[in-house]
């Protein structure tokens, strides 16, 4: 009974250990070093029917606003992109921005983009907020974060050089998720290439 019981530890020990891997990596694709002091922070919506900000978005919320720099917090702007979910309800931008204001007391600059119904359009309605700025963070669980980057950096690559890493992926955050994230992800991801998959240099 031991041995079988070892093995199972063992096993689900390497699957956690293969989530929380993915996750790291993915985390740090397309990204630099950066420089500048004008930031932007995007925090890409998830579905959000209710009232409220759900579990997924008030996550985000959180993470970015701690991916908002010390010494770039006077020149960052905080760019919640989503739009409404059903055709009376609000839109995730605006439930995220209501959370990071009402909730976490956040008094910095926002942004909201409303229209976006796919990662696609995110990054599409978000570039004309982001051409001044000389760092771009985009924050979500890192695949659906690294597929953002890819899109922009299809869309505009002259921006796609300015991504820096955002604090969305914590060791042991999501422990139990980040096996189903890291299997979803590769579903999602297939469209990109070998090249947007790598890791950069910069986001080590």
């Amino acid at each position: 009974m031991r041995p079988v019981v070892t093995g199972v530890a063992t096993a689900g020990a390497a699957i956690l250990a293969w989530g929380e891997w993915m996750n790291w990596r993915w985390s740090r694709a397309l990204v630099g070093d950066g420089g500048g002091g004008a930031e932007g922070v995007v925090v890409l919506g998830y579905r959000n029917p209710q009232a409220t900000a759900n579990f997924v978005n008030r996550w985000r919320v959180r993470a970015g606003l701690r991916s908002v720099t010390a010494d770039g917090a006077a020149g960052t702007r905080v760019i919640f992109s989503g739009g409404a979910t059903t055709s009376n309800g609000a839109a995730e931008a605006q439930l995220m921005a209501d959370y990071a204001k009402s909730v976490l007391g956040f008094d910095g600059a926002v942004i909201l983009e409303e229209e976006s119904r796919s990662t696609w359009e995110n990054i599409t309605n978000v570039i004309p907020l982001l051409e001044d700025v000389d760092r771009i963070k985009i924050v979500s669980q890192p695949a659906h974060a690294l597929k953002a980057r890819a899109y922009l950096r299809r869309q505009r690559p002259d921006l796609a050089e300015r991504l820096v890493r955002a604090d969305d992926y914590h060791l042991g955050e999501w422990l139990f998720a980040k096996p189903l994230l890291a299997l979803y992800g590769l579903v999602t991801l297939r469209g990109l290439t070998a090249d947007e998959r790598k890791t950069s240099p910069g986001g080590v």
